[in-house]
Formats: structure tokens, C-alpha cells, sequence
């Protein structure tokens, strides 16, 4: 995916998203709290290491977020043999870290960025395409998507987004808002009088002159 961006965009900055990082760091902090139940001081220190480490995170200091992760998954590994959600914990770390370490030249200090109003989180457009395209995938919508028609659906999108759409769908039907408008007769292309709906969308494609002068008004 990277060297796709770096392809397409190679000027921009890849910033790896909070929301992504405090997901993580919630499980992790969940996990703390089942350490505490069976050695509660071992939980509580974690789970203070834990909070810490995000503070460093929002800040920026990325070294010493991962000397925090090393120094907390040692910790754990002293009692993991002896405690189950201790060596669940200790895993949880073990993957954060590498985590924060494949990204690290990615983290930002979030904390200046969301000061300057920039963004530092895409997980309201994440959630809104989650819930869209879940509900349109379930088969007990009266209507819903096959994965080819999403796929299609993602397509004409992106066409529109980049202002291509109009000139794909003239490489089928040539004819297709031709800038010719002079040709069409008066009162149909560029008249604002009121027209009937087909009218309009003749209008609109400038397709069929004599045709248009065949519909009664």
C-alpha cells in the first residue's frame, strides 16, 4: 500500500491514524484490568504504563514510548508463567511495540497537529463506510449489493471524484453534452422557460434536435 501511495501521491505524508493507535491502546488497558484481578499491583503499574505511553504517543515521543513497551513486556515476563492474563498481556505488548516500531516514522506529534486544526483522525469516514457498506451488504435488505456492484459502484465514485465521469461515459455515446449548443433550436438548450422532465434531459445532452421539436409543449 505504500509504495502504491508513494507511486500515485509521491509528496505526501503518511501519518498513521490516532484512532488506530488508541484502539490498540484500549485493548492493552483492558487487559490490565483482568492482570489486576489476580495481582493487582503488577495490573495497576501496567495499566499505568499503558496511559503513559499514550501520552508519549499523542506527543510525539516515539523512542521513548517504545523504551516504555520494552520495559513493560519485561515486567510481564517475570509473572507471565504465572498468571494468564499477564502472558496475554505481555503478547499485547510484544505486537504493540512492533507495531509502533514498523510505523514510527509515521507518528506525529498529534497533540501540534490537532492545535494547528489538521487532521488526525479519519475514523468518522471509517465508521460511516462501515455501517453503509455492511447494511447494503446484509441479504435481508429488500436491496442490497453484490460484491461486483460495489466494485462497480466504487468505480463510477472515483469517476466522479475526479471529474472523469462525464468524459468516460462520451467515449460510449459521443453524442453526450456536446458544446455545440448553437445548433440546438431556441427555448430548449438554453432557454429558462419551464420544460417538461424529458424535455430537460434533452436539454441537458443536447441529443436530437428534430426530436425535441416533435414533443408538444
Amino acid at each position: 500500500m505504500r509504495q502504491v501511495r508513494e507511486y500515485l501521491h509521491p509528496n505526501s505524508e503518511h501519518v498513521i491514524d490516532w484512532f488506530h493507535i488508541t484502539m490498540r491502546l484500549t485493548v492493552l488497558q483492558q487487559q490490565t484490568k483482568a492482570v489486576k484481578e489476580e495481582r493487582p499491583e503488577t495490573g495497576a503499574a501496567a495499566s499505568k504504563q499503558v496511559e503513559s505511553i499514550k501520552h508519549l504517543l499523542w506527543h510525539g515521543n516515539v523512542e521513548e514510548a517504545l523504551e516504555r513497551l520494552t520495559s513493560l513486556f519485561m515486567d510481564l515476563e517475570l509473572v507471565r508463567n504465572h498468571a494468564a492474563p499477564a502472558e496475554k498481556l505481555a503478547a499485547g505488548v510484544a505486537e504493540f511495540e512492533t507495531y509502533i516500531r514498523n510505523n514510527q516514522e509515521s507518528i506525529p506529534n498529534y497533540g501540534e497537529r490537532y492545535r494547528q486544526g489538521e487532521t488526525i483522525s479519519t475514523a468518522f469516514v471509517e465508521s460511516t463506510i462501515n455501517q453503509v457498506v455492511s447494511r447494503r451488504f446484509v441479504k435481508r435488505q429488500q436491496m442490497h449489493w453484490t460484491l461486483r456492484g460495489a466494485h462497480l459502484v466504487l468505480q463510477t465514485r472515483t469517476k466522479v471524484l475526479n471529474n472523469e465521469l462525464e468524459e468516460a461515459f462520451r467515449q460510449w455515446y459521443p453524442l453526450f453534452r456536446i458544446q455545440a449548443k448553437a445548433a440546438c433550436p431556441p427555448g430548449f438548450c438554453c432557454s429558462p422557460e419551464p420544460m417538461d422532465v424529458l424535455k430537460v434531459w434533452l436539454a441537458r445532452t443536447c441529443i436530437g434536435c428534430d426530436l425535441r421539436n416533435s414533443i408538444p409543449a
